[in-house]
């Protein structure tokens, strides 16, 4: 199948992906200003009265997120298409498609909506199998522009959004 350069190499998810979070960063950026003048921020030890309150699936999706984050730090540090690379990389699909499902019944930070991170969340749940796809037909390119994209936007990048004033990373932190 012959597909436009421009789409083989992936840059339009680049792009797509770079759009997504600058605007996502300055559409928070007025609500964190506002929380900021009006409160002393100062670090503490982790508030675990405040996470054995939250609703089941916001636990499973905390635990199956700081999974991911561990288990692809290691992916990233670590040699690849060798060793552990294969049971770790499905370890961190099965925390990656967990995190992602999970977020879905997760709602509030707009009312009871959806959120502009759910659009990450969406991506995630789609390029998982992709980069399944391409490893299992030897395009390795693929496969590694795939899963770096997930790693960096949807974990990273919506990972960040989570120390926003107001959210529950944010307060069990500071």
């Amino acid at each position: 199948m012959n597909r436009p350069a421009w789409l083989a190499n992936g840059r339009i998810m680049r792009i797509a992906l770079v759009v997504l979070a600058t605007a996502a960063v300055v559409a928070a950026l007025p609500m964190m200003w506002r929380y900021a003048q009006t409160t002393e921020i100062s670090p503490h030890a982790p508030d675990w009265a405040l996470f054995a309150a939250l609703p089941l699936q916001v636990k499973l999706h905390i635990a199956s997120a700081i999974t991911a984050l561990l288990v692809g730090t290691v992916i990233w540090l670590l040699p690849k298409g060798r060793g552990f690379h294969k049971p770790l990389g499905w370890t961190w699909v099965i925390a990656m498609a967990t995190t992602a499902i999970s977020s879905l019944f997760i709602t509030g930070l707009n009312g009871n909506s959806y959120s502009f991170i759910h659009l990450l969340s969406g991506w995630t749940i789609i390029a998982l199998p992709m980069a399944i796809f391409a490893i299992r037909n030897r395009n390795v390119a693929m496969h590694r522009r795939n899963m770096t994209g997930i790693f960096v936007g949807g974990l990273l990048i919506a990972g960040a959004f989570t120390f926003i004033p107001g959210r529950f990373m944010f307060e069990f932190f500071f």
